[in-house]
C-alpha cells in the first residue's frame, strides 16, 4: 500500500473533485468583491447567492436564513453567544449535553464571567440524552438549549425533534451542532424545528475554513462581527467567495445523492465491523447506539488493550482516531466515553473508524488485513 488507508472522515474529508472544479474560476479568474456594483463584482455576487440557495436546499430552509461562517466552531460561537446575549434580559441559563464538542461546551464556559450558567445533562450508555432529563433541567431563567445532532466520536443521534418541541413550548431557543450530520444524513431544519443549526464544510468534502449557520427567520441574536453589514448584517467582512462556492457545491452533491450515499457509507462501515467481529467477537464492543447513529461511524473498544498501542502497531498503514491515550501518569479517556460510563478496561482500547464516499471495499479489506494481526498480537502479548 503506497499511502495509508483513510478511515478518519469524521476528522476531515478530502475535497470532492466537483468542489475543486467549482472553486477553480474564483481562484484563477473571478477575483472581484461580491459587494462591488461594477462588472468584477457581478460573478462573485451571483456565485455567493447560488451557494446560499444550495445550502438552503440541503437544509430545507430559506436562502436568507443561511449565514456563511469560517466553520463549525464559529457557527457554534455565533449561535450560543449571540442567542445568550440577545436574551440576557430574560435569563442567563443554558442547557447542553455531557457529550458536546468543545466548540459548544467551551463557548458556554466562556460565558460564565458574563453571569451565565450551564447545566450539562447526562447521557445513557448509548450516549443519548433523555428528553425528560432535559425538561427537568429547565429553569425559569433558561433561554437556550444546545444539543448536538450527532456525536462526533460514537455517532449517536439525539432526539432533536422532541427537544425542539420541548424548547418551543417553554419559549426557549433550540440550537444543534450538526457538523457531523450534514451531508451524511437528511437534515431538515423545518422538520427538526430548530432555531439555529451549525455546519462545517470540511465534514462534507468542502474546504476547511468555511461553514454556515442556519438562523430561523424571526429569531434575533447578537451580531458576531461588526462592520459593513455582509451576511444579512450578522457577520461583517468581505465574503470568502472561493470557499463559499465550494460549500455550496458540496451541499448540492449531498442533496442529489443522499439516499445512495447513506446506503454506501453504512455498507462500508458494516463491512469493517463484521470483519473485526469475526476475529474478535468476545473482545470487541460497539460504542454508541446500534441503530440511531451516523451511517459512517464505527467506535469500537478492544477489551484490555490500549488505543495508542493499536494505532502504533498499524503505523502509517491505516489512519483512524483513538478514544483514549495512555501515558506515564495514567489513561486519558475522552469525555464522551466517560459520560457514557464505559469501563476503563474497555474505554482505553477505543478506536473510532469513520468511512466516507471515497472508501472502497478493497480499502476496507486491506485495513482488516492490517488491523487483525496487530490486534491479535497485542491480545496474545497481554
Amino acid at each position: 500500500m503506497s499511502e495509508p488507508i483513510y478511515l478518519d472522515y469524521n476528522a476531515s474529508t478530502p475535497h470532492a473533485e466537483e468542489v475543486i472544479e467549482a472553486m477553480r474560476p474564483f481562484v484563477e479568474l473571478e477575483f472581484g468583491n461580491p459587494s462591488s456594483a461594477h462588472f468584477y463584482g457581478r460573478e462573485p455576487r451571483l456565485a455567493v447567492n447560488k451557494a446560499r440557495r444550495r445550502v438552503a436546499r440541503l437544509l430545507n430552509c430559506l436562502p436568507e436564513e443561511v449565514i456563511f461562517t469560517s466553520g463549525g466552531t464559529e457557527s457554534n460561537n455565533h449561535a450560543i453567544k449571540g442567542a445568550a446575549m440577545a436574551n440576557r434580559d430574560r435569563g442567563n441559563h443554558i442547557i447542553i449535553s455531557a457529550v458536546e464538542h468543545p466548540a459548544v461546551s467551551e463557548v458556554c464556559r466562556a460565558l460564565e464571567p458574563w453571569g451565565f450558567s450551564t447545566t450539562k445533562v447526562a447521557v445513557d450508555h448509548f450516549g443519548m440524552v433523555d428528553v425528560a432529563k432535559v425538561e427537568k433541567a429547565i429553569r425559569p431563567e433558561t433561554t437556550l438549549i444546545s444539543i448536538m445532532h450527532s456525536n462526533n466520536e460514537v455517532g449517536t443521534l439525539q432526539p432533536i425533534e422532541d427537544l425542539s418541541r420541548l424548547a418551543r413550548e417553554r419559549g426557549i431557543l433550540m440550537h444543534t451542532d450538526a457538523a457531523q450530520s450534514v451531508g451524511k444524513l437528511a437534515v431538515d431544519v423545518r422538520g427538526m424545528e430548530v432555531d439555529l443549526l451549525s455546519i462545517a464544510g470540511h465534514k462534507l468534502y468542502a474546504p476547511k475554513g468555511i461553514g454556515a449557520l442556519y438562523l430561523r427567520k424571526g429569531v434575533q441574536i447578537e451580531k458576531f462581527c461588526h462592520g459593513a453589514g455582509q451576511e444579512m448584517g450578522q457577520r461583517a467582512g468581505t465574503e470568502n467567495v472561493i470557499q463559499i462556492v465550494g460549500l455550496g457545491k458540496a451541499c448540492e452533491i449531498a442533496a442529489d445523492g443522499m439516499e445512495e450515499n447513506i446506503a454506501y457509507l453504512q455498507a462500508m462501515r458494516d463491512r469493517l465491523h463484521r470483519g473485526l467481529l469475526a476475529e474478535f467477537s468476545a473482545g470487541v464492543r460497539l460504542n454508541g447506539h446500534p441503530d440511531k447513529r451516523l451511517p459512517n461511524t464505527l467506535s469500537l473498544s478492544f477489551k484490555g488493550l490500549a488505543a495508542d498501542q493499536i494505532l502504533a502497531g498499524v503505523g502509517d498503514r491505516v489512519a483512524a482516531s483513538a478514544g483514549a491515550a495512555c501515558h506515564a501518569t495514567g489513561v486519558s479517556i475522552s469525555h464522551v466515553l466517560r459520560a457514557m460510563k464505559v469501563e476503563e478496561e474497555w474505554a482505553k482500547g477505543t478506536i473510532r473508524f469513520s468511512v466516507g464516499k471515497m472508501t472502497t471495499t478493497k480499502q476496507i479489506d486491506q485495513a482488516l488485513g492490517v488491523l487483525v494481526p496487530v490486534i491479535r498480537d497485542l491480545l496474545q502479548g497481554r
